[in-house]
């Protein structure tokens, strides 16, 4: 950026939808999912010291007076013949880092709601899972110049200050650079000091040179790419003449829709970015969920997480 250029200021799409209903109960049933998640794929040990609230058995013995009831064991004190309860080793306390696309390309949407309101959606619910058993939650956004950094935080500041930013909106139209990703996730390993738990929400759409600073993420934390797509991204309709604005660039185009060799080939063409996008993350070992707007992304995204 050039000297006394101000940085372009976020803004909320007018189509702006929201992300809709959450259902509490969809919510509780994700934490479930991200703790397994976590635990398979994080490298090293992840156990506290003691026992405690988790998911990994510590120990199984006779029930003591002053033992919490709600960790009774029905089978081992049926067999047995004795009560007997069971105690867990604690989940230890995991920092979220959310790396959130807010580029121009967010802001497009032709279903129930726009790119920007499922990212939305999804950033809110491990914002909420984040700030359980005192975990902490930190958001790196690009897509625009000097993305907005929120250091880990926990509990309800740590809600608050992600509302706001996502209550901010997206760059506007022309402000994009092909290595934001690329140099978001080189920030999010310079800041993230221990090893937790990467999310990265994204469109992955004009975005080069991201798999090398994405793989070495892999190497210390537990990684989740998250692809919002929209279903006209994958099929241009028969609507005759279009003067359409690429939201990434700024550059108008003009295109006859009514040409059926122009339709399949820009079909097979987002078809193939999509193939090199999923492929590559498979060769990295990192979860993928691919998410539209058409669908209702919360029950997708628990789906895609079981």
């Amino acid at each position: 950026m050039r000297s006394g250029e101000r940085a372009p200021q976020l803004q909320a799409p007018a189509a702006r939808q929201g992300p809709g209903p959450m259902p509490r109960a969809l919510v509780d049933a994700l934490d479930v999912a991200v703790t397994r998640l976590v635990t398979r794929t994080l490298p090293g040990s992840r156990q506290a010291t003691g026992v405690g609230p988790g998911l990994e058995l510590a120990q199984l013995r006779p029930y003591e007076t002053g033992d919490d009831v709600r960790h009774l064991d029905p089978a081992a004190s049926a067999r047995t013949g004795t009560l007997h309860v069971r105690l867990h080793v604690p989940d230890r306390a995991l920092t979220t880092w959310i790396v959130l696309d807010l580029s121009p390309s967010m802001a497009f949407g032709t279903a129930r709601r726009l790119k920007a309101d499922v990212a939305e959606g999804v950033a809110l619910v491990f914002g909420r899972l984040g700030v359980r058993r005192a975990g902490g939650v930190g958001l790196i956004g690009f897509g625009v110049r000097h993305g907005p950094v929120l250091p880990p935080r926990g509990s309800k500041p740590a809600l608050v200050a992600l509302r706001a930013l996502l209550d901010a909106g997206v760059a506007p139209d022309g402000h994009h650079d092909p290595e934001d990703l690329a140099a978001a996730l080189r920030r999010a390993a310079r800041l993230a000091t221990q090893p937790g738990l990467v999310v990265v929400i994204s469109d992955f759409r004009s975005q080069r040179r991201w798999e090398r600073p994405l793989g070495a993420l892999r190497l210390r934390h537990s990684l989740l790419a998250i692809e919002v797509s929209d279903p006209r991204e994958a099929q241009l309709p028969a609507a005759g003449r279009l003067s359409l604005v690429d939201p990434e660039s700024g550059v108008l185009v003009q295109v006859d829709t009514s040409r059926r060799r122009l339709r399949e080939r820009f079909e097979q063409l987002e078809s193939e970015r999509r193939q090199r996008v999923a492929a590559e993350l498979r060769r990295l070992q990192v979860d993928h969920v691919a998410l539209s707007t058409d669908r209702d992304w919360l029950l997708e995204l628990g789906r895609r997480l079981r």
